[in-house]
């Protein structure tokens, strides 16, 4: 089927995904007060995996698969188990199942699904789902982005003097990704109303895009973090760049997502960069 068939069909793609999102919610939400989760390391001691993590993206990949035989995949838990992480011009979901999966061991109330398709290497579904809290941000491209079937817009904030930003410290603890993260923030504090974390880089970008945060950057997520968060905080009226400025790479492990050109301008203008290893 032709790209352009496949971006006709996606009122299709889109309610086959919200059945699947709704049943692996469920399960996240019935595990996450549990204290007896299966919990193992990935690249490092405090990179987590669930046996959670691993059950909904097979649901969800199974599902797909069956709805969307020419479909192809790029999943959080099938990278790490050695698959390659390619996205090509075919219909591509990409997907992490439990985004904040630190919080999810300790049952902090802030980890969701993320998912997101792309269609010529190009956003045109976005859903991130925290169960915990009935939170589920949904984008579709040029139909705006939405919470609980609200629309959202990102705030009028164009300025880091009126901003709360959101950033991270990361699943790592490599001494120069720690040097970067604690200089930038010392750099935006006096600079800005506030910095948050939610320990989520989809939920981070969720907030951009409702209008509680006015930006957020982060070095060391990956596409399967950003995919659907992206769509959600363009289709909202904001902008996603490379934390340096121009346009997203979206396998550079880097990205800045922000209400307006001008304080993603700012903003970029004020980071120490840091460049990891592509995806």
């Amino acid at each position: 089927m032709s790209g352009d068939g496949e971006i006709m069909n996606t009122d299709e793609f889109y309610n086959a995904v919200l059945q699947l999102i709704k049943i692996c919610g469920q399960l996240i939400k019935e595990r996450t007060s549990s204290r007896n989760k299966k919990v193992e390391t990935k690249s490092g001691a405090i990179d987590f995996v669930t046996e959670t993590d691993q059950e909904v993206e097979k649901l969800l990949i199974e599902g797909l698969s069956m709805a969307f035989p020419d479909h192809k995949f790029i999943g959080e838990e099938s990278v790490a188990g050695g698959l390659q992480c390619n996205l090509t011009d075919a219909p591509t979901w990409i997907i992490d199942p439990v985004d904040g999966t630190m919080n999810f061991v300790h049952s902090f109330p802030h980890s969701c699904i993320s998912i997101a398709l792309f269609i010529n290497k190009l956003p045109e579904i976005g859903i991130v789902y925290n169960p915990m809290l009935e939170q589920l941000f949904s984008a579709r491209k040029g139909k705006g982005a939405y919470l609980n079937g609200k629309k959202i817009n990102v705030s009028d904030a164009n300025t880091l003097a009126d901003s709360l930003i959101m950033m991270e410290f990361g699943t790592t603890r490599e001494e120069e990704r720690r040097r970067v993260i604690l200089e930038n923030q010392q750099k935006l504090m006096p600079q800005v109303h506030g910095l948050r974390a939610l320990g989520s880089a989809a939920l981070n970008m969720a907030m951009v895009a409702c209008g509680a945060a006015d930006a957020y950057f982060e070095f060391g997520i990956h596409i399967w973090d950003i995919a659907a968060g992206e769509l959600l905080i363009t289709e909202a009226g904001g902008v996603v760049i490379d934390p340096a400025g121009g346009d997203v790479d979206r396998l550079s492990r880097r990205v800045l997502g922000a209400s307006s050109k001008k304080l993603a301008d700012e903003l970029a203008k004020q980071l120490v960069q840091i460049y990891p290893e592509r995806d």
